[in-house]
């Protein structure tokens, strides 16, 4: 009996290893794979482990500051446009310029945008990353119409005001974590940007759910999670609920006094400019966006503003503190600025403008950074680039990353060169109009980058002028699952005595 039973575990055991594989090799062919037949070839290169695939190896390069040799070798093997098998699925990716802007102008025809589930759970299904055609077009141009005209001259005033109000909570030294500090500033500006809440109690218990909430973004989705607490995705579902609880009771407060009003938003009905997000979408198409909509809407917005930017201002400061010539040259510029506009004037969109290498060191922090390092995509038809073919529901990787640090497009591309975007650098400006993609690009260019520029520009100017620092241990960037510094960016602050109090 008991070597029958033992057979029987043994067939069974066999059995699950022939599904395993056969789901494998499934997934190697694809569903287009008897449908192309043999003379459409997909592009070359490896699938790695079974079920795994090169997840693993991929994961392994991205926590550490130098991910490059996984895309290096790949590229030398196979060239620009590969194949790898990566979170469950085999990916096409492609660090070729050429076929990078042709995915993103394709979005909405021969591509759609395809994250991992954790991603599209975590988000929800109306967030501005996920939705398609008419829903995403209406959605980016709400966007749009609130966070792309950072001139503003109220939205440079509160930038102005945020930033030093931080600051201020430097004085006369202080030991901070930058990173921790830039995304209290991002936060609190986004959040006022969408429902017109000040920094307070309420924001900063949001904003501790948030980092939750972001963690479990590349994290396994384990099948009932939410009965999981302790795992990565579990603490994540249990955030999102939070901050998705929060924001239902402010825009159903909003809803209910649009209702009171008979409609209209109280005394500001006839007021050109809505205050906020909510109040864009209570107004837009009639009063048409349901509850769960603006919830996911507003949450998605959150993330945007709060992790990307927060990193970029971070990173900006470590990149400037390793090149002393350049941060010498930055705190020159802002100097002069702040000597014609005297010491307690609020900056104006003249004075953004007026701040030509900024933006220059900007430009360069992005493509070093690459905060946004790709995109995702799948294919809606067969696609057919050079000798290839893509078919139809492949899911592709478009790398940035890839892009930016290629010596065949930048010389020194892994070195920190502000000068290499001055306008007198006509070659290097050519070069980089054409492939240099640090917000994306095509119908899903974000909305937001001017307005990212703008803060990041502000609070390098008001942190040149007002201190010195320095790192108070050495701290590195990793990559996964997002870009940022292990430690937080720890350093040393201190007001400069000729500083405005």
């Amino acid at each position: 009996m008991a070597a029958a039973a033992l057979l029987l575990l043994a067939a069974a055991a066999a059995v699950v290893v022939v599904a395993m594989v056969l789901r494998w090799l499934l997934l190697l062919g694809g569903p287009a794979a008897g449908r192309l037949g043999k003379r459409a070839l997909m592009p070359p290169g490896s699938t790695g482990l079974p079920l795994i695939g090169e997840t693993l190896r991929l994961i392994s390069a991205y926590k550490t500051p130098n991910p490059e040799p996984f895309i290096d070798e790949r590229v030398a093997r196979h060239g620009g446009v590969f194949t790898t098998h990566v979170f469950g699925e085999r990916t096409v990716f492609s660090a070729d310029p050429a076929f990078n802007r042709l995915l993103l102008a394709a979005e909405g025809r021969a591509v759609h945008s395809s994250y991992p589930s954790s991603i599209a759970t975590l988000l929800g299904a109306r967030s501005l990353l996920l939705t398609r055609g008419a829903a995403h077009k209406r959605l980016h141009s709400l966007t749009l119409t609130r966070l792309g005209r950072p001139a503003s001259p109220p939205l440079l005033a509160h930038i102005d005001r945020l930033v030093l109000a931080t600051m201020r909570q430097w004085e006369p030294a202080a030991t901070v974590r930058l990173m921790d500090e830039a995304k209290k500033i991002t936060f609190n500006l986004t959040v006022k940007q969408l429902v017109s809440i000040e920094p307070g109690p309420w924001t900063e218990s949001l904003r501790r759910e948030y980092v939750k909430l972001i963690d479990g973004f590349f994290s396994i989705p384990f099948p009932l999670a939410n009965l999981l607490p302790f795992t990565t995705y579990g603490q994540a579902l249990k955030a999102r609920k939070k901050v998705a609880g929060a924001l239902r009771e402010v825009i159903k407060k909003r809803m209910e006094e649009k209702a009171e009003n008979g409609g209209s938003i109280g005394d500001d009905e006839g007021k050109k400019e809505k205050k906020d997000m909510v109040e864009e979408l209570l107004e837009a198409e009639g009063g048409s966006f349901s509850e769960e909509e603006m919830v996911d809407f507003c949450l998605s917005l959150l993330v945007a503003g709060y992790e990307t930017t927060s990193v970029l201002m971070t990173l900006a400061v470590k990149f400037l503190t390793e090149t002393p010539a350049a941060l010498a040259e930055l705190k020159e510029e802002h100097a002069n600025i702040r000597d014609m506009k005297g010491k307690k004037q609020p900056l104006e969109w003249s004075d953004y403008k007026s701040m030509p290498f900024t933006q220059c060191v900007i430009n360069e922090t992005l493509r070093v950074g690459n905060i946004i390092s790709g995109v995702f995509r799948r294919a809606n038809t067969d696609i057919h680039y050079k000798d290839y073919t893509i078919p139809k529901g492949c899911k592709i990787f478009a790398s940035f990353r890839a892009v930016h640090l290629n010596n065949e497009h930048y010389e020194n591309a892994r070195t920190f060169n502000p000068w290499r975007w001055q306008i007198n650098n006509k070659l290097q400006n050519a070069v980089g109009a054409n492939i240099f993609t640090p917000f994306g690009g095509g119908p899903r260019l974000c909305p937001g980058y001017e307005l990212a520029r703008v803060v990041v520009s502000i609070f390098l100017h008001h942190l040149v002028t007002r201190f010195s620092w320095e790192e108070t241990e050495e701290d590195r960037l990793v990559f996964f699952p997002t870009t940022r510094t292990l430690k937080g960016y720890p350093i040393n602050l201190r007001l400069l005595s000729e500083s405005i109090c």
